[in-house]
Parts: C-alpha cells; sequence; structure tokens
C-alpha cells in the first residue's frame, strides 16, 4: 500500500482505547483495542503507553511499522496546549513516517462518524459520558469548543456530575435539609443498603468503589421515569446545557439560521432516554429551528478515521470504504 497516504487512527477515551490502520485505499487493515486513557491520572508518558500497546498489536497486524499520518483523538486533549502536547508524545513514537501526527479532543471524532456519507465536515457534536464537552467545525477548518474540565471551566452534568447531584438531593431529603425525593430510596436500594447514611459510609470508607458511584446515574433516569419531581428536575436541566452548549457553538460557527445537523454522543446520551431526547429536541427547535438534532451510533475510531482522510486529502471514494467497513 502507499504508505504516504496511509491513516493510523487512533479514538482514546477515558475507559477505552480503539485504534485502526487505514491503507491508501480506504481498506482496514488493522485494528486493536486497549484500555483507557488518562493522562491526567498517570501522566502523560504513561497514558501514551496504553496507546503504543494497541498501536502495536494494529501494526502488527496489517504488516507495518509506520504510516502516513497519524490521526489522534483523545480524551483529556481539552486544551490546544495539551493537544500540542500530546502531538509531540505522539510523535516521538515515530509512528508516522513523516512525522505527520493530528491531536483533538475525542468530542471530534464523535462530530465526524456521525456527519452523513457525502456530508462535509460541517456541524456541532455534544458527548455526554462521565463527563459532558462540544465542539463544532466547519470545512474550512474553523472549530468552536469549550474548554470541558470541569466545574472551574462551568461545566455541569455528564454521567459523573448527575451521580454526584443525585446523591446530593438524596442525602439533603433523608436527613431533612432538603426537600423529599425518591432518590434517597432508590439510590441505597440499588446496592442492597437500606439508606441514604448506609450509602455514604459505604462510599466515604471505600466498601463501594469510587467506580461505583457512576452507577447512579441510570438509577436517576430511571427515578425520573417514575415520576419524581428532583430527578426529572435534573434530567431537564441536563438537556437544557446539551442544548446550551449547541447553540453556543452554532452561533459561534454563523450556523444558528442554516440546515445543520447537531449530532449527540456519548453513553447517557446513547441510552435513549424519553425525557432527555424530547427535551433536547424541543428546546433546540427553539432556538435553532433549523438544526437536527440526532444520536450518532457510529464507532468514533470511524471519525478519527475520516479525519485522518480528511487531512491527506483523500477522494470521497476511500471515505466510502472505510464507512463500509465500520457499517458492516
Amino acid at each position: 500500500m502507499g504508505l504516504s497516504t496511509s491513516v493510523l487512527a487512533i479514538d482514546a477515551g477515558n475507559s477505552k482505547t480503539d485504534v485502526a490502520v487505514v491503507a491508501g485505499d480506504g481498506s482496514v487493515i488493522g485494528a486493536a483495542r486497549g484500555g483507557g486513557f488518562q493522562p491526567p491520572k498517570v501522566g502523560v508518558e504513561r497514558a501514551v503507553d496504553v496507546l503504543a500497546d494497541a498501536v502495536g498489536q494494529a501494526f502488527a497486524q496489517a504488516g507495518v511499522d509506520a504510516v502516513g499520518h497519524v490521526s489522534a483523538c483523545l480524551a483529556n486533549a481539552d486544551l490546544p496546549v495539551e493537544e500540542k502536547e500530546l502531538a509531540h508524545a505522539l510523535r516521538a513514537r515515530g509512528w508516522s513516517n513523516s512525522s505527520s501526527v493530528d491531536v483533538r479532543n475525542d468530542t471530534f471524532a464523535v462530530l465526524r462518524a456521525g456527519l452523513l456519507e457525502d456530508a462535509e465536515p460541517r456541524g456541532v457534536a455534544v458527548v455526554c459520558g462521565a463527563g459532558v464537552n462540544c465542539a463544532g467545525m466547519l470545512p474550512d477548518g474553523r472549530t468552536a469548543r469549550f474548554p470541558a474540565i470541569g466545574k472551574i471551566s462551568g461545566d455541569w452534568g455528564g454521567g459523573g456530575g448527575l451521580a454526584d447531584e443525585a446523591l446530593w438531593y438524596a442525602a439533603r431529603a433523608e436527613d431533612g435539609r432538603g426537600e423529599r425525593t425518591a432518590l434517597m430510596r432508590t439510590l441505597p436500594g440499588h446496592f442492597g443498603l437500606s439508606s441514604m447514611y448506609a450509602l455514604i459510609e459505604a462510599l466515604h470508607l471505600g466498601h463501594l468503589s469510587a467506580a461505583r458511584r457512576h452507577e447512579c446515574s441510570p438509577v436517576l433516569f430511571a427515578t425520573a421515569a417514575d415520576g419524581d419531581p428532583v430527578a426529572r428536575a435534573l434530567v431537564d436541566r441536563m438537556a437544557d446545557e446539551v442544548v446550551a452548549m449547541s447553540t453556543v457553538a452554532l452561533r459561534r460557527l454563523d450556523l444558528l439560521d442554516e440546515e445543520v445537523p447537531v449530532l449527540l454522543g456519548g453513553s447517557v446520551l446513547a441510552a435513549r432516554h424519553p425525557q432527555l431526547d424530547s427535551r433536547i429536541a424541543e428546546s433546540l427547535a427553539g432556538q435553532a429551528p433549523k438544526a437536527t438534532p440526532r444520536v450518532v451510533s457510529e464507532r468514533p475510531v470511524l471519525g478519527a478515521a475520516l479525519l485522518g482522510l480528511d487531512a491527506v486529502g483523500a477522494p470521497p471514494e476511500v471515505h466510502a470504504r472505510v464507512r463500509d467497513f465500520y457499517a458492516g
């Protein structure tokens, strides 16, 4: 194959990494899955080591030791300075024989994967998984994005944020500081415990691992579906945050009055909670009436691959071939 136009696509999230080697004709000739990418916790080099394991497997399957271009969409690449640092770290691994490496936040992978086959890279994506983020893109390369590093950058929600809010309201309901909510029963009940006090104790003392806090988010949605006002208000607020990020990104790119997709990804949005879906659709219709929301079912590594093919100037039939691979 022509290595000068081949692409290494990397989609690295907090919990898993997907890697693909795409030949110059769009054939996927190597693929692998690895662990989560968490440079804030383990440092850049150790985090890139996790990528290297998956890249090594994909290269071995493809029978290559380098490609022409690396397209990496990475969780925790939230600021331009972090993208530059990570691009330098990936370039040092020698995965591109021409040192051609692009690093973007993983939200861009969802955006590019969700665009229709014949569409230009033009639209907005919101990812709501453990956290929440949004990115927009135009064919001329202009983007709109948010820092998305937590409360200090104005963020609210995501699976982790919703879990924390649910626990807060449930704790205050049980001890009398806050309004009554069924969450004070459904949250401890999910873990086989009798009270919020018991759940607080189990989380604080480590009897339940910190990772299990994320199980509170689906409990919140189930409690909302049963009609609890506090839980329903939290779901509505999550929808409003999704729409707020979307409309700001659309405005920054002068797309508010144009027909454009708003692509929704991440575990919370992919779960298709009826209340969340309908609130997003109704609110978005009021603020950006020509925008069309759609939940992305395509794998984000496809988006990383398509961004790589965009970068090397691959023709439409090459894009179509890699899309067909992941559609199958």
